[in-house]
């Protein structure tokens, strides 16, 4: 690759400026907002990929389905920036940054306005091109942390790390060192180690990409990290935070906000492969239900494996076996009886022996000389359906209307669409303007979701769209919830996986989770598979999910004398339900992830390996990730004054190292003061499942002086343009007494007269509740 080595100021616009760097690159620097810039090279004039689908329009939820312009910038706003030039630097100032470029050698640097730098390109060859390759490489201190990249294992700091952003089918991943996984996610968040200022860089460019973060050294060039992409365009966003979940809320804000998911989606889902590859599957599946409500396990939703899908041992897309299944309608009646939604899992490759192969033959991804472009799939070879072809999303909505919709399945689960076919020549339609796969690869599954989505919305407009996709780039979180992929069963997963969970959270990818128990190796053991679920329980996916080779599925059933502790397990998620789906509203609204380690919340806190995370803004979690253990250790972040241990209610200083009890029917939990829980209250009774109506707010006032809010939201749960109401509890506390106000906004009536209050049984200070026009009675108990 040629590296640019100088460039000169040719024009300055109303909205940034171009750079001449030689050799026919053009460097257009972009200011989109006072904290947003965008920074992109044409080369010979024109991009390799002239849309984007990453990057909505400005005050747009979504793109067109063959994408946005890449040089239309019109939907932005005009944003005021000063700029000056001199011999040696270009400078351009907004209200919230600085952008210093040196012109030779050419490298940009990054500040806030009182001069603090928070990113910088190295000083020499920055930037790099080849005949199709790009990249980039930006100054590196020793103390810098980086996070994000999508789905990555090991902890949660990637400095030190050579990843790759390319989708894998990776069953049994390694939870520690395991890369790639099943996400294309070129979004790297900069916690600059000197300034402690965080910083976002997105790259808007979908060939599979390399981010060396500290692996790499070359004696000229000091210590730096790198992005290099072999194809596509250098097209990168920088925003500082300036904090790291300020970062995350900026790139959602930037890329499409999340989904708002159905409630019933965050209630505890099942799937039970086995059974639904077995001969008498649907007889199981019956015995499945009837299981649940004998073991008195909640279960919203249930998650079909493509089982259904087989004929002889191979799984054919749209297609249903009525052998195992004679009556598959009413078999969809009796998940809904039970309170349970239906999740059916579709797969993007038709295996050439498929009963219907040549129906879509022309909206396959092709071969540069003509033909479907065929590859390995699951037990044979075919051809995958090409999503930037209208006849290929076409073909694909008639299957899910048709095959999945009209049976009486609410959702689909897009899944093993990594398109990870080794072909080169593979070529994309590209909606007119064909594009190799290898420079759209995550295009596929974006797409396929969103055809999934669009076709359920058509089929129920009024009620809130919801999906699952495996694979995908940014984007997918405004149609899907997603997941971790393939695990496998170990304790070292369950403890590798809760980093991967938080990195996915502060990548933007805010509603997921992880197989609980472990989807592929040995049956869990009943106290992993406890511990797993109890960990599960603080995920916004809440799934067991498992591919045994004995054919035996992961259950709360599985181990008798476990059951009743992981029935607890499930049961305190429901009594959580509230807070969970008010913060999963606060989620979709601003983007502020609902999982995020402990020093994205509290700026006091360490960036240091830890088994804790913090779901929404008032409980801190920190699961059993060893055998035998009944005892955890965790630093409490300062910030707050003090600390709550959820059960006993004791008191725990900030800013110490504490030890909390475990015993196994026990998932660690500690709350900060001014923590305000909405909670369930009507005890056992987990008969309305998810939809639960009745309310109580935990309060933990602190030991001095303070204050707290929070915002319960309540709806139907399932409406797409449904009323809100939201509660706003303002909780003040003094040496003397104890103060709760509550305010509603909104139309949707409330299914509940009253609010239950419960302070911790040792305080003694007197409480008084108002409750203002629309809020249910306020009592303490």
């Amino acid at each position: 690759m040629q590296p640019v080595r100088s460039a000169r100021l040719v024009q300055t616009t109303a909205r940034g400026l171009r750079l001449d760097a030689g050799e026919g690159v053009e460097f257009r620097i972009s200011v989109l907002g006072p904290d947003l810039v965008r920074v992109c090279a044409v080369r010979d004039g024109q991009f390799r990929q002239s849309r984007s689908w990453m990057v909505p329009a400005h005050g747009e939820d979504d793109v067109p389905w063959e994408g946005r312009d890449r040089a239309d910038e019109t939907s932005w706003p005009i944003t005021p920036f000063d700029a000056r030039s001199d011999d040696a630097t270009v400078t351009l100032a907004t209200s919230a940054l600085t952008l210093t470029i040196t012109r030779a050698p050419f490298a940009l640097a990054w500040s806030l306005p009182g001069g603090t730098v928070f990113a910088r390109d190295r000083d020499a060859h920055a930037t790099m091109f080849g005949a199709h390759a790009i990249r980039h490489a930006a100054a590196r201190d020793a103390g810098d942390a980086y996070f994000g990249l999508g789905d990555k294992t090991g902890p949660l700091n990637l400095h030190g790390r050579r990843l790759r952003t390319a989708m894998m089918d990776s069953l049994g991943f390694d939870p520690e060192r395991g890369d790639p996984l099943y996400k294309h996610w070129p979004f790297l968040i900069v916690r600059d180690g000197v300034s402690g200022v965080a910083s976002g860089v997105f790259y808007d460019n979908m060939p599979g990409a390399t981010f060396d973060l500290g692996c790499e050294h070359d004696n000229y060039y000091g210590l730096y990290r790198s992005y290099e992409a072999p194809d596509g365009d250098l097209d990168y966003y920088v925003f500082p935070g300036p904090g790291v979940a300020d970062v995350t809320r900026k790139f959602l804000a930037l890329t499409g906000r999340p989904a708002l998911p159905p409630r019933w989606s965050l209630g505890f889902a099942q799937t039970a492969m086995a059974i639904a590859d077995s001969d008498n599957a649907q007889e199981r599946m019956e015995a499945f239900i009837d299981t649940c409500a004998r073991e008195e396990i909640p279960v919203s939703a249930f998650h079909f494996g493509s089982g259904y899908t087989t004929i002889g041992h191979r799984r054919y897309v749209f297609t249903w076996n009525r052998d195992k299944y004679p009556d598959p309608h009413g078999l969809m009646r009796r998940f809904h009886e039970a309170g349970m939604h239906v999740v059916a899992n579709l797969k993007p490759c038709l295996l050439d022996s498929h009963p219907r192969f040549d129906e879509p033959r022309d909206a396959y991804v092709q071969q540069r000389d003509g033909g479907p472009a065929i590859s390995q799939f699951w037990d044979g070879e075919g051809a995958h359906i090409d999503f930037t072809n209208p006849d290929g999303i076409a073909w694909w909505q008639r299957g899910v209307r048709e095959q999945v919709l009209a049976f009486g399945i609410d959702v689909a689960w897009n899944d093993n669409n990594e398109y990870s076919l080794p072909n080169e020549d593979a070529v994309c339609a590209g909606f007119g303007t064909p594009a190799p796969l290898d420079l759209v690869r995550p295009l596929q599954p974006l797409l396929m979701t969103r055809a999934s989505v669009e076709e359920q919305q058509r089929d129920e407009p009024d009620v809130r769209a919801f999906s699952v996709t495996r694979a995908g780039c940014p984007g997918i979180q405004r149609y899907a919830q997603t997941w971790s992929g393939d695990n496998s069963t170990s304790w070292r997963s369950l403890k590798w996986n809760l980093r991967t969970g938080l990195t996915m959270s502060l990548s933007g990818m805010i509603n997921t989770g992880h197989d609980v128990g472990g989807f592929s190796g040995p049956v869990p053991d009943a106290e992993l598979l406890v511990r797993w679920t109890q960990a599960g329980l603080v995920h916004p996916r809440f799934i067991m999910n498992s591919w045994k080779p004995d054919g035996v599925y992961t259950t709360p059933w599985l181990h008798p004398e476990a059951t009743p502790l992981i029935r607890d397990a499930i049961r305190l998620r429901y009594r959580l339900m509230p807070y969970l789906y008010s913060i999963m509203h606060q989620a979709h609204a601003d983007g502020t992830p609902p999982l995020l380690p402990t020093f994205a919340v509290f700026d006091a806190a360490a960036v240091a390996d830890s088994d804790a995370l913090m779901l929404g803004p008032f409980v801190l979690a920190c699961p059993v990730t060893a055998p035998g253990a009944r005892q955890v250790e965790v630093d409490l972040p300062a910030g707050p004054a003090c600390w709550f241990e959820f059960y006993t209610e004791q008191h725990l200083r900030a800013g110490e190292r504490h030890t909390l009890a475990a015993p196994l029917d026990r998932l660690p939990l500690a709350v900060p003061e001014g923590a305000i829980l909405p909670m369930t209250d009507a005890g056992d009774d987990f008969s309305r499942l998810h939809d639960e109506p009745s309310r109580q707010l935990r309060i933990f006032p602190g030991i001095g002086e303070g204050e707290s809010r929070f915002t319960l939201v309540e709806d139907d749960g399932i409406s797409e343009r449904g009323l809100t109401t939201r509660i706003t509890c303002h909780l003040r506390w003094t040496h003397d007494a104890v103060t709760l106000d509550a305010a509603a906004e909104g139309g949707y009536e409330l299914p509940y007269d009253r609010i239950a209050v419960v302070m911790p049984r040792a305080e003694r200070r007197p409480l008084e509740t108002r409750s203002g026009p629309g809020v249910p009675s306020l009592y303490a108990r």
